[in-house]
């Protein structure tokens, strides 16, 4: 079996129309504008936030030939209405906001929709109307619409591109990420939704050059065979100040890069899936499949609960031959519905996928220490008079692969060098308080934010040394209950904490192991063996081969399954789903 898989794919049904590379999308488009019976032809492309355009005009729209090109955002609002409206999300603080319940049709004002429209009205030929908002601003003929993952904007806004409606090309990198957040990505999301349903063509912008399109009808029909199915997301990596090597060597990552202290591998919201049209790969947000298949994705029980977004989470934290992350803590839910307008919080888990002897996590306070104590040394720190006495205020627990910490909101943590931590938490992932950093910048170069007025309202003192050790730290080689009756199987409940929503258990098995969704969408994670099959007693669905450390989800309408060990050595995965 090869190893860790960079760019997963899923072979899906032969499409209607598909194209890579402009000129073939443009003759496509075309032949589509040829098909209908008005006497003036319109496309829309509607544009998710962060698309390339200078891409799209000199490399789509210049080759269409139109008679008219109109750019949507110019009849949009001007950005200083825009701020102006939003600055109620986006706020004057440089990482957190409030959850926006904006939408598009709200930024283009009646008078310029009226002025687009008799522009597009008198056009002769092909009429062009492109960007986000593009479908507000006519009836189109043929609707497209150019997707990119939150992850590939994140790096289009690192690069230097402004945000939507907003002249911000050179602002502070978290500034920019925020306001994508709170506010432009969660309207795209909403507009998107809306038009999924009848869109003609999907238009994938991910990658500079290699854009590909797919027709409407074929993406929607592929969706539904990925909410029906096991697949991958693509991963994606990045660096950190604490950053280790560990993925480097085992992943197989860019030996010259400083280091990789993240890999998202398991997070819609930021990852990719790529699908493959016989030999046209189309990659699309993972969102897509959320918002087009909830039920059959996440299970009719679980989208009652959170709505179409996928609740679960998984990704690598990595400090081997690093340093350890800051102490922080998460919001408590009634701090994060009051301040953030998010109605879950981040409750998380750290499992230990490998570690040194002298691994470690910090977690809880000490026994007897008081509210007074802690903020005044932090707020001490914060001022640069003093280190924090981290070592005699938290507890600073060893750790060993497989074992299993509970971090449930309002308890301060933070991962310690030479640890390799499989992050398995709620979705929400913004809404980290740092408390202290040990006095580093960041990649940047500026003074990473600590947040203590946050911190200190949620750090519950109660989650102290004795609480810690009895209820937040499961060991490996403790004493469990096997769940199985399967021979060669044993299936081990490692938590999540009772105050958290998820369920984790750990499968150990021999030749193959047998697994129930619980009417939820899974995650896991190959964490122990060289590789495994992930396939259907009934021939549901075709088979994902997996590698070490690779994760993957089971949508809650496959309902059972069934994962072979393909290596040599006994295997284990660790299952989350909605308790």
């Amino acid at each position: 079996m090869a190893g860790y898989d960079l760019r997963p794919t899923i072979r899906v049904c032969e499409a209607q129309n598909a194209a890579s590379g402009f000129p073939a999308i443009a003759e496509e488009l075309l032949d589509a504008l040829r098909k209908t019976t008005a006497s003036r032809r319109v496309l829309a492309i509607e544009c998710y936030p962060e698309t390339d355009y200078e891409e799209l005009r000199e490399g789509l729209i210049a080759r269409l030939g139109p008679g008219l090109a109109l750019f949507a955002d110019d009849f949009a609002e001007d950005a200083g209405r825009v701020q102006e409206r939003i600055a109620d999300c986006v706020t004057q603080d440089r990482v957190f906001g409030v959850m926006s319940h904006y939408t598009v049709d709200q930024f283009y004002p009646a008078e310029g929709i009226a002025a687009a429209r008799h522009l597009i009205d008198a056009a002769e030929g092909l009429a062009v109307v492109y960007g986000t908002g593009a479908s507000m601003l006519c009836e189109p003929d043929v609707l497209v619409y150019a997707d990119l993952t939150r992850w590939e904007a994140q790096l289009r806004l690192r690069r230097g591109m402004p945000n939507w409606k907003c002249d911000n090309a050179g602002e502070d990198a978290l500034r920019k990420f925020k306001r994508g957040y709170f506010f432009e990505w969660r309207m795209a999301d909403r507009e998107k939704a809306r038009l999924l349903p009848r869109i003609d063509f999907l238009l994938d912008m991910n990658a500079h050059g290699r854009p590909a399109l797919v027709d409407g009808a074929s993406f929607r029909s592929a969706l539904g065979e990925v909410a029906r199915r096991p697949f991958r997301l693509v991963p994606y990596f990045d660096t950190s100040v604490w950053g280790g090597h560990w993925m480097q060597g085992r992943f197989g990552l860019d030996p010259k890069a400083p280091n990789f202290g993240w890999a998202f591998d398991g997070v819609p919201e930021e990852n990719g899936i790529v699908l493959d049209f016989r030999g046209t790969e189309v990659e699309v947000p993972a969102t897509d499949v959320v918002l087009a298949q909830p039920d059959a994705l996440l299970g009719p029980k679980v989208r009652a609960r959170f709505g179409e977004e996928f609740p679960i989470r998984f990704d690598f934290l990595d400090t081997m031959g690093g340093g350890n992350l800051s102490l922080q803590v998460h919001p408590l839910v009634g701090y994060a519905q009051e301040h953030f307008g998010i109605h879950y919080t981040q409750d998380e888990s750290y499992y230990i996928l490998d570690a040194t002897e002298d691994s470690s996590v910090y977690l809880g306070v000490r026994n007897g220490v008081g509210k007074g104590e802690l903020a005044g040394a932090l707020r001490a720190a914060a001022r640069g008079e003093e280190t924090f006495p981290a070592e005699r205020l938290v507890n600073h627990i060893p750790v060993r692969r497989h074992d299993h910490v509970m971090i449930p909101a309002g308890t301060i943590h933070g991962a310690g060098a030479g640890t390799v931590v499989l992050e398995i938490s709620a979705t929400p992932y913004i809404f980290t308080f740092k408390l202290w950093d040990w006095g580093r910048v960041g990649l940047d170069g500026l003074p990473r934010p600590v947040h203590l007025d946050h911190g200190l309202a949620n750090v519950q003192l109660e989650r102290d040394t004795d609480y810690a050790l009895a209820h937040l730290v499961d060991r490996a080689d403790a004493p469990h209950e096997n769940l199985s009756s399967e021979p060669g199987v044993v299936s081990e409940r490692t938590g999540l904490h009772e105050l958290e929503f998820i369920e984790t258990r750990r499968h150990w098995f021999d030749e193959r192991v047998t697994l129930n969704c619980h009417e939820s969408a899974n995650m896991l994670n190959l964490v122990e063996g060289r590789g495994a099959r992930v396939t259907s007693e009934e021939g549901a669905f075709p088979p994902l081969e997996v590698s070490y450390g690779e994760t993957f989800v089971v949508p809650a309408s496959v309902g059972a399954y069934r994962i072979e060990n393909t290596g040599d050595e006994r295997a284990a995965v660790v299952q989350a789903y909605v308790r």
